[in-house]
C-alpha cells in the first residue's frame, strides 16, 4: 500500500502556477479529498500533513527544498517512519505526455527530472511509485526550463487539473495496496463520441402512395373518359353545316 504521498515543485508564489508545480498540485487536491491540512515542518523540509486511513498512518509531503533537492525531504520522512520505497507515490510533471494525460508506474528512470534523480539519490532505490502528470513538451530541448517554470495557458490548465482528477479516482485503491486497480482508473480514456445517426427519410402518406385515389395510375383520372377532341361532343363544324343541308333536300324542305 501507498503509505506517503509526495507532491514534487518548487516553494513560492512566483512558482505556484507553473507546470513544474504539477506535482504540487496533486498534494493540493489529494489533501482537499482527504481532509487533511499541510503544515510546514523543519524536520522534513516540507508542507507535511498526516490522515489515518483503514487505521494506517498516510503521510502527504510537498518539499520546500526547491526540485533539484526534493530528496533531502523526501529520504528523512520515509526512513524515520520505515516506509519502502515501493509505499512511496511521486507525483511530477511530465514532458513526454500530453496535457490531460497521466500515466502510474513503479521505478524506471529518471527521464532527465531532477527531483527524480535527487530521490533516487537519497533513498538509495529506484523502486518508488510515480504519477507522470502530462504538461506536454516544448518541441525543443534548450526551451525545455523556461517551459517548465511558465504558467500553461488556460486549456493546458484545465486539461492537468482533469487529469489530477482522474488518479485521485484511483487514490483508495492506492491506499489499500491495489495499485493494478488504480492503474485502470488513472489510465482510462473517456468513450470516443457516437458518430450523428442519418435523419430518417419522411414516411410517405397512405394516400400518396401509387395507385392510391389521390396519387392514379398512369392513363387514369377524373377526365379519363372524357371523348377524345374531334369526337363526339365536339363543336360542329362546316363539314357537319354541309350534311344538314343535304338531308334538308331530301326532306322536300324548300
Amino acid at each position: 500500500m501507498i503509505r506517503l504521498l509526495v507532491g514534487l515543485g518548487n516553494p513560492g508564489p512566483e512558482y505556484a502556477a507553473t507546470r513544474h508545480n504539477a506535482g504540487f498540485w496533486f498534494i493540493d487536491e489529494a489533501a482537499r479529498k482527504l481532509g487533511a491540512t499541510l503544515v510546514p515542518d523543519r524536520a522534513y523540509s516540507g508542507r507535511v500533513a498526516r490522515v489515518n486511513v483503514r487505521g494506517q498512518a498516510v503521510w502527504l509531503l510537498q518539499p520546500t527544498t526547491y526540485m533539484n533537492l526534493s530528496g533531502k525531504s523526501v529520504a528523512p520522512l520515509a526512513r524515520f517512519f520505515k516506509i519502502e520505497p515501493a509505499e512511496i507515490l511521486v507525483a511530477h510533471d511530465e514532458l513526454d505526455l500530453l496535457p490531460g494525460l497521466a500515466k502510474l508506474k513503479l521505478g524506471g528512470g529518471n527521464a532527465g527530472h531532477n527531483g527524480l534523480k535527487d530521490i533516487n539519490a537519497q533513498l538509495g532505490s529506484a523502486d518508488f511509485w510515480r504519477l507522470r502528470l502530462g504538461i506536454g513538451h516544448p518541441g525543443v530541448k534548450a526551451e525545455v526550463v523556461d517551459y517548465v517554470l511558465r504558467k500553461p495557458p488556460l486549456s493546458e490548465r484545465e486539461l492537468i487539473d482533469k487529469s489530477i482528477e482522474q488518479s485521485l479516482g484511483g487514490l483508495d485503491a492506492m491506499l489499500a495496496g491495489d495499485m493494478a486497480q488504480a492503474g485502470l482508473v488513472i489510465h482510462a480514456r473517456p468513450p470516443r463520441p457516437k458518430p450523428p445517426r442519418p435523419p430518417r427519410e419522411a414516411a410517405v402518406p397512405a394516400d400518396a402512395r401509387p395507385g392510391s385515389p389521390a396519387f392514379p395510375r398512369e392513363g387514369a383520372g377524373p377526365l379519363s373518359g372524357a371523348a377524345p377532341e374531334g369526337r363526339a361532343g365536339a363543336t360542329a363544324g362546316p363539314a357537319s353545316a354541309t350534311l344538314d343541308r343535304r338531308l334538308d333536300e331530301d326532306d322536300g324542305s324548300p
